[in-house]
C-alpha cells in the first residue's frame, strides 16, 4: 500500500503543540544505518509539525555515551531528545533523570512491544524511553565460502565450531579472514560482545557477593579463544574495529564469519550496502558449555530528559519515530526488510518473515534472551552483556581497554586478566559494594 502525505498524517501520533511559537528539538543519537534512516524520513514528520524544526546530533557510539552520561548527569540540558539504550534507562529513570513515557495514545499499542524490552525500559512498571530498535546477536556467514570448503553451518553453533570454519576460512593472501569481531574498547562495544561469550563459557562478571570473577578458568578460557581467534584469524586492526567497522568488512566480503548484533541483518542483504547479498547465512548465536547469556538483549531507543524545555514536542517526535506508522512508513519508503526490527511482534507477521532471510533468527534469538538469568552460574545482577548498576559503564570501557590491549599484544591474556581483576576490585570497593 503507497502511504500519502495525508495518511501519515491522519494515522500519526501527534500531541498538541498548537498555539506555540516554533520550537527547535534537539536530537542526540548514534551513527547506525536505522537512525541515519530516521533522520532522513523526519521530514514527514516536520511536515506534520511545522511549528517543530529538528536539530540532529550524531555520533559515534561510545562518545554518543559519554556526551549523554555527562550531560544527564550535569542536568546540562544540552538535548530534547536522547538515543539510549536498556542499560541507561533504568538507572536514570530511577532517578527522575528521564520524563515517564504515560499516557500514551491507544493506537500506539504498547503491549504489542516485547515484553522483555518493555520491562527493560521500565522502572516500577513506568516506561522511561520507548524503543526505536531491539536486538540481539547472530551468526553471519558466508554461504558460498562454507560450499567451496566443504563445510556446514549448524543452525546453533559453538564458538569452538565456528574457530575451526575460521582457521579453514581464512586466505589473508585473498584479504580473506576466518572470523570479525569487535575490538574497539568500549562497555558497549568489545565488551558487548566479549561479555556475551563469557556468558557461553561459564564465566559472569561478578559472583553473589559482587566480587569479580575474571581469575576464573572460564574468563580465562573465554578470553584467550576470543584473542587468539583474532589474532590469527582476524583482520589486521582488529583493535579498532567496533560495530560499524566489522559490518562494513563483512558486507566488503572480507569475513567469512562475523557474530554481532541481529540489528545488521537489513543491511548485509541491502544490495546499495552489501556485497555479498547472494551469499549470507544466519545461524544462532554461538554457545558453548552453556546458552545462558549467549547472545544479548539490547534496544536503542529514544528518551526525553527531564531538563528538556520542550517536552510535548520531544513527545511527539518520539511517540512518531518509534510507532506502528512509521514502521510502515520505512515499509513504503525503504522496502519492509528495512524496517526497525526486534521491538514490535506486529513487526514479525508471515510477510516480514518470508520477505527478510534474518528475521526469524532474530526472533528466535530476542525470545531466548534472558538478562535476569544471564550466566550458569548465580549472579547479585541483572543483564547480558552489561550489569545494570551506575558504575558499570566506567568499568565495562576500563577493562575493554585491557582486552583491546591483549588484541595489539601490549600485554598477555593473563596480564589483562589479572589487571582487569585488581582494577575492579578496586573500583567496586570504592562504590561500597556489596551494597544491601
Amino acid at each position: 500500500m503507497k502511504i500519502t502525505n495525508a495518511l501519515i498524517l491522519s494515522a500519526s501520533v501527534s500531541f498538541a503543540v498548537a498555539g506555540q511559537a516554533a520550537e527547535t528539538l534537539t536530537i542526540a543519537t548514534v551513527n547506525n544505518g536505522d537512525m541515519i534512516r530516521m533522520q532522513r524520513l523526519s521530514k514527514f514528520f516536520e511536515q506534520q509539525h511545522p511549528d517543530i524544526t529538528l536539530n540532529w546530533v550524531v555520533l559515534e557510539e561510545n562518545v554518543l555515551r559519554q556526551r549523554l552520561t555527562t550531560d544527564i548527569a550535569t542536568q546540562g540540558g544540552q538535548f530534547d531528545v536522547l538515543t539510549i539504550g536498556t542499560y541507561e534507562t533504568p538507572l536514570w529513570g530511577a532517578k527522575n533523570w528521564l520524563e515517564p513515557m504515560k499516557d500514551l495514545p491507544a493506537d500506539y499499542d504498547v503491549d504489542d512491544i516485547f515484553p522483555a524490552v518493555r520491562q527493560g525500559l521500565s522502572v516500577n512498571g513506568t516506561l522511561y524511553a520507548l524503543p526505536f530498535y531491539g536486538e540481539s546477536t547472530v551468526t553471519y556467514y558466508r554461504t558460498d565460502l562454507f560450499k567451496a570448503a566443504g563445510l556446514t553451518m549448524p543452525p546453533a553453533p559453538t564458538w569452538s565450531q565456528l574457530g575451526g570454519f575460521a582457521a579453514r576460512l581464512t586466505d589473508a593472501s585473498k584479504g580473506q579472514y576466518g572470523m570479525c569481531l569487535r575490538g574497539k574498547a568500549g562497555w558497549g562495544e568489545n565488551m558487548a560482545l566479549l561479555s556475551t561469550m563469557a556468558n557461553a563459557f561459564g564465566a559472569r562478571w561478578f559472583n553473589e557477593q559482587w566480587q569479580p570473577q575474571f581469575d576464573s578458568p572460564e574468563w580465562k578460557a573465554a578470553a584467550t579463544f576470543y584473542v587468539e581467534t583474532l589474532k590469527k584469524y582476524g583482520p589486521p586492526g582488529a583493535s579498532s574495529n567496533g560495530f560499524n567497522e566489522t559490518l562494513a568488512l563483512f558486507n566488503s566480503g572480507k569475513c567469512a564469519i562475523w557474530v554481532d548484533a541481529s540489528v545488521a541483518g537489513s543491511f548485509t542483504t541491502d544490495k546499495a550496502q552489501s556485497r555479498v547479498v547472494d551469499s549470507v547465512g544466519f545461524a544462532a548465536a554461538p554457545t558453548e558449555v552453556t546458552d545462558k547469556g549467549s547472545s544479548w538483549l539490547y534496544a536503542w531507543s529514544l528518551a526525553i530528559p527531564a531538563t528538556s524545555r520542550h517536552k510535548d514536542a520531544a513527545k511527539a517526535f518520539v511517540t512518531w519515530a518509534t510507532s506502528k506508522q512509521y514502521i510502515q512508513l520505512v515499509t513504503d519508503k525503504d522496502g519492509i526488510t528495512n524496517v526497525p526490527p526486534g521491538t514490535r511482534m506486529s513487526t514479525y507477521s508471515d510477510a516480514y518473515l518470508a520477505a527478510a532471510p534474518f528475521a526469524q533468527v532474530t526472533l528466535q534469538m530476542m525470545q531466548h534472551a534472558d538478562p535476569s538469568q544471564p550466566s550458569a552460574q548465580p549472579v547479585p545482577y541483572v543483564g547480558i552483556q552489561y550489569v545494570v548498576i551506575p558504575e558499570f559503564q566506567s568499568i565495562g570501557t576500563s577493562v575493554g581497554k585491557l582486552f583491546s590491549a591483549a588484541l595489539t599484544g601490549q600485554m598477555s591474556v593473563d596480564q589483562a586478566l589479572a589487571s582487569a581483576q585488581s582494577t575492579t576490585e578496586r573500583d567496586m570497593k570504592r562504590a561500597g559494594y556489596p551494597k544491601p
